[in-house]
């Protein structure tokens, strides 16, 4: 009897307590571990999700924006003889209405003014201080210990922030200092040693009395734009015509120079097929997303409001005004589609409609409030939905909330499942210890045993 219920309890044999101790572990363990490891990569499955989405509207809104701001949906300007000016397209150009005959003056010209030769340009030149005036303004110019000579004169001026830079040319003759300022009139400067200053500064003088030579004046560029007459104080002039930007290369008296405008009707017409497969790439993006159970079915709500972009009012021209206008339409299946045929007949109608949709005009009654343009929507709903209290934003936070607390729960059971396991290892090790004991007082009771039978026998 004694042997049948020690064999049951495995102690003849010896009960391997290590396997023993980690079955049971496990089984307590791994179905809590397994269940916080799907809720990790359903969380995770919904985190890409999100990220790709986020993704993909950050990139619609910024390669449309970069294609708006690069010029490349803007009407481009033409010029007749770019050897003497160049234009450039800004917000605001119109195709439909711009033509203009320049004539170049004269270009605007920065004073020079330079010294006669010095030997050595390291050798002194006098000490004392000088007044640097541009545009009635003066600057303080001190030749000390440290700048006393050509090379420190020059330093000295550049570091006074008056505008004008000076610098030292030399040849086999020697070294002269040479002074350039700004264009235009108004940046005329003199250069003049001061009372108390040594003599031999005024050699290094400009103005009264001076012993620097003028190289050239200061200028303002003159030119005519359909016979009316314009002077500015530089070369590059963007203040004269809307949406243009215009670059003075030479002079050209008496020669008139036509520009006008030419509109990117490929580039249009491109950029709407692109807009509507970057759409659908979105689109996609975001419905398997949203299509995910939990808090990212809040997603939907940036789907809906930016399907809504199809019809919103985009400028505030009449007639063409929508994307709707222009045969972008919403399918069954909440993509974007483009009626080629009516796309062309808007185009034929009022292509500079069609254009300020994508590439809005800028004026003074033309503002992004009046005309945000697709960009300008699209920005908007970007902006906020990625802000921290947006849609996105939110879901996200969520989301990151979520795999964090994730982690504490895994973090926590382990703890508890380790203290656990060492509570097993601890009972079955005394267990072990009572059933080596139990063992022994057998093997002593079947000796008795044994002994008794025999005697018994006798």
């Amino acid at each position: 009897m004694v042997t049948s219920i020690a064999n049951a309890l495995g102690a003849g044999s010896g009960i391997d307590i290590p396997k023993l101790v980690s079955d049971l572990a496990s089984a307590s363990r791994d179905p809590k571990v397994s269940r916080i490891a799907a809720l990790t990569q359903q969380n995770q499955a919904r985190v890409s999700a999100v990220a790709q989405a986020r993704s993909d509207l950050e990139g619609f809104a910024d390669s449309l924006e970069q294609m708006i701001s690069d010029g490349s949906l803007r009407s481009t300007p033409t010029v007749s003889d770019d050897s003497v000016l160049a234009a450039t397209a800004r917000a605001g150009l119109s195709a439909d209405s711009f033509s203009a005959s320049i004539v170049v003056d004269s270009l605007a010209r920065a004073q020079t003014a330079y010294s006669g030769i010095v030997a050595d340009k390291s050798a002194a030149i006098g000490l004392g201080t000088m007044t640097l005036t541009v545009g009635g303004t003066n600057k303080t110019i001190t030749i000390d210990a440290t700048t006393n000579s050509l090379e420190g004169l020059a330093t000295a001026i550049n570091a006074s922030g008056a505008g004008v830079t000076a610098s030292i040319v030399s040849d086999t003759g020697g070294s002269r200092i040479v002074l350039k300022g700004a264009t235009g009139q108004a940046n005329a400067f003199t250069l003049t040693a001061d009372a108390g200053a040594d003599p031999a500064l005024a050699a290094f003088s400009y103005g009264t009395g001076g012993g620097m030579a003028l190289g050239q004046s200061a200028t303002n560029a003159t030119f005519t734009i359909d016979g009316v007459g314009y002077s500015r104080p530089t070369n590059n002039i963007d203040d004269v015509i809307p949406g243009m930007a215009l670059t003075l290369k030479k002079a050209a008296p008496g020669q008139p120079v036509d520009i006008g405008a030419s509109r990117p009707l490929d580039m249009i017409r491109q950029t709407v097929g692109d807009f509507v497969s970057v759409y659908n790439q979105l689109k996609k993006s975001l419905s398997s997303a949203a299509s995910l159970s939990g808090m990212t079915s809040s997603l939907r709500a940036l789907e809906r409001e930016l399907s809504d972009m199809v019809n919103k009012v985009l400028t505030s021209g009449s007639g063409i005004s929508r994307l709707s206008d222009i045969g972008i339409s919403s399918t069954k299946d909440g993509t974007l589609a483009v009626d080629s045929v009516k796309l062309e007949k808007a185009l034929a109608a009022d292509a500079g409609a069609v254009e300020a949709l994508f590439s809005p005009r800028r004026d003074a009654t033309h503002t992004a409030t009046t005309d945000p343009g697709i960009a300008g929507i699209l920005d908007a709903i970007r902006d906020k939905a990625v802000a921290s209290d947006g849609t996105i934003g939110r879901v996200s936070k969520s989301l990151a909330d979520k795999s964090s607390s994730l982690a504490d729960q895994l973090e926590k059971v382990e703890e508890r499942e380790a203290a656990y396991k060492a509570r097993l290892e601890k009972q079955y090790s005394a267990l072990d210890v009572k059933l080596n004991a139990f063992k022994a007082t057998q093997a002593y009771l079947e000796q008795q045993i044994k002994m008794w039978t025999n005697q018994n026998n006798d």
